[in-house]
């Protein structure tokens, strides 16, 4: 299933790493491996997230046209405790796929739970390998059709170097999912960083670092804004890793859109989605219908730009880059695409889907309501992962009551800009 590989030191003519820096994110991941995870745990679920979803993977970054009966080769870049790793391929040994996954991290501690995990699910498609995403230029271990890097890049000294690195080890076709944390949902952070700074410096036994960032916590104005920020909880869960990882990391910095992109371009990658893709427009935050019609016009990183700045709730930014100089999203024009739920049970989420009713969600403390089409529950139940969109059509015309083609394509659309939008509607074809 692995080999216990370790990276030594970098090449001769590498730029000296800063240590100090290096050496204590380490020490904190060998000491407090994030996010806790019990190998145990496995018997009874798979841990499902975003990025790095084979769903998401090919309709964001293939087209909907991955084929993954061909050998595919994923790197996880700073694989802490497994999750992305683990799902990844769980899913892939699911379908199949002859897939190589290279999992990478600085702890120890935490590759030793990624791997205990792996162990637990007999996966027999993953390596495991210690060092520094920094390293990849000497390893020679690309190129990778995918490359998932998730909540690492803003831990690094120099982020830019970092992405630089992953964007050399994809294929020239390949693509990264990777979370970074945002500027505006982080409010209130990194003043109290600075506060537990001055009270306990770095250096200071984490325990004692611990008990005084509780202590701060506990006894915080009203008007502070760490305090009045109720997107933020990992700090309520009661786990010190937790704690210690959003308020006592000793390296970390927060994304705009606008840098985001930035850093992707200069890395030679082209952004193409974010997720949740709702959350990234500004109609799903007002309703005004002039500035819709102004903001409507503008390109999607410019109305993501707008998102971020008006929703001010963006606790951390996911999405999707690629190295392909092409349209890689799939879309609902083509009506061979076959749309797949994910993770989810179209028959119940068909019945929860009432006529005149809108999908309602709190998107962290927004309350957004977005009405569906009267076809709405009628299409959700026929999606069933095999069927096309054209197919779904001909399926329910059969039944009778069905409008013509034009009206039922137009409601589809309009299901899939919703669904779509909070990542639980995609489109795959047939390979």
């Amino acid at each position: 299933m692995s080999n216990d590989v370790t990276i030594g030191a970098p090449p001769a003519n590498a730029a000296p790493p800063p240590v100090k820096a290096d050496a204590t994110v380490r020490a904190q991941y060998e000491a407090m491996p994030y996010p806790p995870r019990d190998p145990a745990d496995e018997a009874r679920r798979l841990v499902v997230g975003t990025p790095s979803h084979v769903l998401e993977i090919n309709h964001y970054l293939y087209a909907g046209r991955r084929d993954y009966r061909q050998p595919f080769r994923a790197l996880i870049a700073g694989g802490g405790t497994g999750d992305a790793c683990i799902m990844l391929a769980q899913q892939l040994q699911d379908l199949r796929c002859p897939a190589e996954i290279i999992y990478l991290d600085i702890s120890e501690a935490s590759r030793a739970i990624a791997e205990a995990r792996a162990q637990a699910r007999a996966l027999r498609n993953v390596r495991f390998m210690t060092g520094s995403l920094l390293d990849l230029p000497s390893l020679g271990l690309g190129p990778f059709d995918y490359i998932d890097c998730t909540g690492v890049l803003h831990h690094l000294p120099d982020p830019q170097a970092g992405l630089d690195a992953l964007a050399a080890a994809l294929a020239p076709e390949g693509g990264i999912g990777m979370m970074l944390y945002g500027e505006y949902g982080r409010s209130g952070v990194y003043p109290m960083q600075d506060m537990l700074r001055t009270l306990a410096p770095v250096g200071t036994p984490p325990a004692e670092r611990l008990a005084l960032a509780k202590r701060l916590i506990r006894f915080l104005p009203p008007t502070n804004l760490f305090r009045r920020n109720t997107f933020l909880n990992d700090h309520l869960s009661g786990n010190d890793a937790a704690l210690y990882d959003l308020l006592l990391h000793s390296q970390d910095r927060a994304y705009t859109v606008p840098q985001i992109a930035d850093m992707t371009r200069r890395a030679g990658l082209r952004l193409v989605a974010f997720m949740e893709p709702m959350r990234y427009e500004p109609t799903t935050y007002m309703s005004d219908p002039q500035i819709g019609r102004e903001l409507a016009a503008l390109p999607f990183l410019e109305r993501a730009t707008f998102a971020e700045r008006l929703a001010n709730n963006l606790r951390i930014h996911v999405f999707y880059a690629t190295k392909a100089g092409y349209d890689t999203v799939a879309r609902p024009e083509d009506t061979s695409a076959i749309p797949v739920l994910r993770e989810m049970d179209a028959q119940a989420l068909a019945q929860g889907l009432r006529p005149g009713t809108p999908l309602v969600a709190n998107l962290d403390g927004f309350p957004w309501r977005a009405q569906l089409p009267p076809l709405a529950s009628a299409i959700v139940a026929q999606v069933d992962g095999r069927k096309s969109i054209a197919e779904i059509y001909t399926s329910m015309a059969m039944r009778g009551g069905l409008p013509v083609w034009d009206e039922f394509h137009q409601q589809f659309e309009q299901l899939y800009v919703v669904l779509n939008g909070i990542n639980h509607l995609l489109l795959r074809f047939r390979s």
